[in-house]
C-alpha cells in the first residue's frame, strides 16, 4: 500500500568524515516486503552527532550515507506483507536494526555499523540511510505505531516533543532489563547529560526513588526543580560528584542501602569512579544496568553481596511498545514541562550539530525538521 510518494526528497549526505553533510536531492526509496517508507517529521540530533561526523569518535559506517537517526514519522507507504502499519499513520521510527536471522547482529543507524561481518553487510547493503532526510525506508517492525488523538490531541505534544523518545527509551530499555520495581531506590549516574536527565524522568514514571548524581550543582538544582514541576510529589534526591571515591561514597550512603544504579557513563569519563562510589551502597542482592563506559567497577562489595552487574545496549522491541503504553496513560508531564525542543532546518544542520553538543540535559532534544 502507498500514497503518492515523489521521485526524488531533500537529504542531508555526508561523502566523508570530517567533510560535513550537503543537502542533496536524491531518489526517493520504495516500499519492499519487510519495509515502510516514512515522511520524515522530527529527528533526532545527537549530543556527540558533532563528533561522530567530524571524526573525534571514531566510529565505521559506509560512505556516502545519509545521517540521522531514530523519528517521528507518519507512514507514506508500506511492502506488501504489512497488516497493521498504513499509510497517514504516525509512529516512532527506530534506530536499531537488527538482522532478522540473527538478532545478534545489530546496528545503530548511521552512527555505527556493528560489531561483526553480518551488521556490517547489512548496513551496508539494506539499511544505510538515517533520517536526516524528507523521507526514510525503515523495516517495518522499527516503526511503533502511536496514538496520535491520544498523545497529540488529548494530551498536547508535538511531533518536536515526542521526539524526546529516543532518549527516554535508552534508560528504560536498562531499567527494565534489571527489573525495577515500584517503590524502590535507584541511583541514576550520572544524571545531567541527555539520557542520564531522561533516565530520572522514566525512574520516576516507573515510581522509584530516585538519586540523581552529577558534577553540577546548576544542573543538578535545575533537574530536581524540572521533575518536581512536571510531576508533583516525584522523589528525587540530588549528590554531587567530587571525583573521590570515599566522599562520594560517603554522600551516598544516607540514602541507602540502595536497590539498584543505572550508570550511563560517557567515553570522555570512562575513568570516573562514580559508579563504584554507587555500587558500595547497594543493598544485598542489588542491581546494576551497565549502559555507559566505565573502565573499572569491581569491588568486594559486588562479591561479598551478591550484586548482580548487567550490561545492556539500547533496548528490545518490547520496551519500546511498554513504554509508549505509559507514555500514552499520561505517566510523564506534559507541554514545557516534558521537553524544550530546539528545531532546526535540514539547511541549518550545521547549527544543529553545534547546539546539540551544548544543549543537553532533563527536558533538551534537539531535532531537525526536514
Amino acid at each position: 500500500m502507498a500514497s503518492s510518494l515523489p521521485s526524488r526528497h531533500r537529504a542531508l549526505v555526508l561523502e566523508k568524515i570530517g567533510a560535513g553533510f550537503e543537502v542533496k536531492t536524491v531518489p526517493t526509496p520504495q516500499a519492499e516486503a519487510g519495509s515502510a517508507i516514512v515522511r520524515v517529521l522530527s529527528a533526532g540530533v545527537l549530543s556527540y552527532h558533532r563528533e561522530i561526523y567530524y571524526g573525534q569518535r571514531h566510529y565505521d559506517f559506509p560512505k556516502p550515507i545519509v545521517g540521522g537517526i531514530s523519528a517521528i514519522a507518519r507512514i507514506a507507504a508500506v511492502g506488501p506483507d504489512a497488516v497493521a502499519l498504513h499509510p497517514g499513520q504516525l509512529v516512532f521510527a527506530d534506530c536499531v536494526i537488527r538482522a532478522r536471522d540473527d538478532p545478534d547482529s545489530l546496528f545503530l543507524t548511521a552512527i555505527h555499523e556493528g560489531m561483526n561481518e553480518r551488521s556490517k553487510k547489512l548496513m551496508r547493503d539494506v539499511w544505510r540511510d538515517g533520517t536526516f532526510a524528507e523521507y526514510a525506508k525503515v523495516p517495518l517492525e522499527n516503526c511503533i505505531a502511536l496514538d496520535e488523538a491520544r498523545l497529540c490531541k488529548e494530551l498536547g505534544y508535538t511531533a518536536h516533543d515526542l521526539m524526546y523518545l529516543y532518549l527516554l527509551l535508552v534508560p528504560y530499555g536498562g531499567l527494565r532489563d534489571i527489573r525495577l520495581e515500584p517503590g524502590e531506590t535507584v541511583i541514576v549516574c550520572p544524571a545531567t547529560g541527555g539520557f542520564g536527565g531522561a533516565g530520572v524522568q522514566v525512574a520516576v514514571a516507573m515510581g522509584a526513588r530516585v538519586i540523581a548524581m552529577g558534577r553540577s550543582e546548576k544542573e543538578l538544582a535545575r533537574l530536581q526543580q524540572y521533575v518536581k514541576k512536571g510531576t508533583p510529589g516525584a522523589s528525587v534526591e540530588t549528590v554531587r560528584l567530587t571525583g573521590d571515591l570515599d566522599a562520594d561514597t560517603s554522600a551516598l550512603q544516607p540514602f541507602g542501602p540502595v536497590d539498584a544504579v543505572i550508570d550511563l557513563t560517557p567515553p570522555f569519563a570512562s575513568k570516573s569512579t562514580h559508579l563504584k562510589s554507587a555500587i558500595r551502597t547497594l543493598r544485598r542482592g542489588g542491581r546494576v544496568s551497565m549502559m555507559g563506559f566505565v573502565e573499572d567497577v569491581i569491588h568486594w562489595n559486588v562479591m561479598a553481596l551478591n550484586i548482580t552487574l548487567k550490561g545492556k545496549l539500547m533496548y528490545e522491541r518490547e520496551d519500546m511498545v511498554l513504554f509508549v503504553k505509559m507514555l500514552e496513560r499520561g505517566l510523564f508531564p506534559k507541554g514545557k514541562d516534558f521537553v524544550d525542543a530546539k528545531t532546526f532546518k535540514l539547511e541549518e544542520w550545521e547549527e544543529a550539530l553545534e547546539v546539540a553538543a551544548e544543549y543537553a540535559g532533563i527536558g533538551k532534544v534537539v531535532v531537525i525538521e526536514p
